[in-house]
């Protein structure tokens, strides 16, 4: 497959001569050699990496000022706005490259949804080098770790944890790329987002050390521990609204009658290019690559982003996208041409981003030119990955970011054996309650927890002997219950219910076959 990012007349020799990071920085400086220097707004590094103010991420920052309330106008419920938002549209447009019409000139743009750069169709690997040399100051390079799981699948398994981002997300780097973009009179004015998903944070979190004024409306049915941590990176946030509909209308609303820029997450050049630095570091962290693995579904920009920076560097790395079969948004998008608005997508908790709608061509025409293929996953994969990652790699991730390994427990991949495969794990933002009936759930389909039911004669001693045969066979009871009132069966009997803790599958087989030869009417609750 040929790259769809040519980079003006560099070819590939010169580029194993020099570091990513050097490239990078020549071709940035060269950019800005004709700009007029401003001096209204800091720059970047000036603000992260200045000598006062408390180490943060990593980093040192400044505390960002607080935001005046009166600048809203009304916050109460209003009409809704007629009319639609003015956006502001960006191009990040070099000398004497040639822009690659070919991988953008089949699809259409949706108009059924407003972009930060709706216009704006052009990523080259030049982009993402630049983002990647002034992002470096903001965001971590998170380690890419030989994994331990690289046994149990039968590959080198690496795993790029990007979930270490100081809001637990990837987002972190098409944001922040995309906030430093903006003109300093926008700056000023300040951004406003309505969501509770890892964008707006990243932007709450960003736009608060960047010191522009950021405020995120959420309906009332979000997670108060959403709220809480939006206000805690230094956002305002307000709460409007029962659905995400009605948040989303209040915020275009103040956006127009305040100045403020309203953003939303989607597949803008600026954005990609953030999120193709991804491919960058894993290209440099991990020698020798045969694949990557990336989370898909609607929100496929890190997948298309980075796949534009692999296979610039090697068109020879496969990179393959995964998704949930409950919501093959992309899949059906690439079949159909166009990206697909299934209303059936609802942007459910555990999924998050995974579920979310197709929100540009950009992205799904890159996935098309550039991804190798593309996979989807049971539900039960992804929480059985969860899983492994939480025992193997002490890593409490989300269903997004668990997805990718996923592929490999389902055995959608079996031509990875014995290579070198590289997993982003792109995010950990999962809600405590979610988090315990995941682990719950995931216990159950590994067969690392069973529960079964019999009848006992109501004597003493015989549940002393079935606690003995579970003794023998090394089950380890988690509950027991016993129900004498509402036996069905005859007279002085008790029912048990018992839930144990089994080895795997093969233990719990034995245990079934123990029990069925000592108790024959045994029922075993199935998953």
């Amino acid at each position: 497959m040929s790259c769809i990012l040519e980079s003006s007349t560099r070819s590939n020799g010169d580029l194993n001569t020099l570091s990513l990071w050097s490239y990078a920085e020549q071709l940035f400086l060269k950019k800005d050699d004709n700009k007029i220097k401003k001096q209204d707004a800091p720059a970047l590094c000036d603000l992260h990496c200045c000598k006062d103010g408390p180490i943060r991420n990593g980093l040192i920052g400044q505390k960002s000022p607080s935001i005046n309330p009166e600048r809203l106008k009304d916050f109460g419920e209003e009409d809704y706005l007629n009319g639609d938002v003015k956006t502001w549209e960006m191009k990040i447009v070099s000398r004497n490259e040639e822009l690659n019409r070919d991988a953008l000139s089949r699809i259409p743009q949706s108009s059924s949804r407003t972009s930060l750069s709706s216009c704006n169709k052009l990523i080259r690997f030049e982009d993402i080098s630049a983002a990647a040399f002034k992002i470096q100051c903001g965001v971590q390079k998170t380690p890419c770790m030989y994994s331990r799981l690289s046994k149990q699948y039968g590959m080198d398994i690496y795993l790029k944890k990007e979930f270490l981002q100081y809001t637990g997300s990837v987002k972190e780097r098409g944001v922040l790329y995309l906030l430093t973009s903006l003109p300093q009179d926008q700056q000023r004015k300040g951004v406003i987002v309505a969501s509770d998903s890892n964008f707006s944070m990243a932007v709450a979190y960003h736009a608060s050390e960047l010191r522009i004024p950021v405020f995120v409306i959420m309906s009332t049915s979000m997670s108060p521990a959403r709220v809480k941590m939006c206000r805690e990176y230094g956002a305002m946030v307000i709460s409007y609204g029962t659905t995400a509909k009605d948040s989303q209308t209040h915020a275009r609303r103040l956006a127009q009658e305040n100045g403020y820029l309203y953003l939303e997450e989607e597949d803008s050049a600026v954005y990609l290019s953030g999120l193709g630095t991804v491919g960058l570091e894993v290209y440099e962290q991990v020698p020798k690559l045969d694949a990557v693995i990336f989370p898909a579904g609607g929100h496929c920009g890190l997948l298309a982003g980075s796949a534009a920076a692999l296979k610039h560097l090697n068109p020879h790395i496969s990179v393959i996208g995964v998704e949930s079969e409950n919501f093959p948004v992309l899949q059906q998008s690439l079949k159909a041409g166009h990206p697909i608005e299934d209303q059936a997508c609802s942007n459910h908790h555990f999924y998050g981003d995974v579920s979310g709608l197709c929100f540009g061509s950009n992205s799904l025409q890159l996935t098309g030119k550039l991804v190798d293929k593309v996979v989807a996953v049971r539900e039960e994969d992804i929480l059985i990955s969860m899983l492994r990652l939480l025992e193997y790699e002490r890593a409490t991730v989300d269903a997004e970011g668990a997805i990718g390994l996923a592929a490999l427990v389902a055995g959608k991949l079996p031509e990875l054996k014995g290579k070198r495969v590289a997993i982003v794990v792109c995010s950990g933002n999962l809600e405590l309650h979610l988090l315990q009936q995941c682990i719950a759930r995931a216990l159950t389909l590994d067969n690392r927890v069973c529960r079964f039911s019999l009848v006992l004669s109501d004597c003493p001693g015989d549940i002393s002997k079935l606690l003995e045969i579970l003794a023998r066979e090394e089950a380890r009871v988690l509950d027991i219950r016993q129900e004498r009132m509402f036996v069905t069966s005859e007279l002085f009997t008790v029912e048990v219910t018992c839930t144990v803790e089994t080895r795997d599958k093969i233990h719990a087989a034995q245990l079934r076959n123990a029990l069925l030869e000592r108790y024959p009417t045994a029922a075993w609750t199935e998953r």
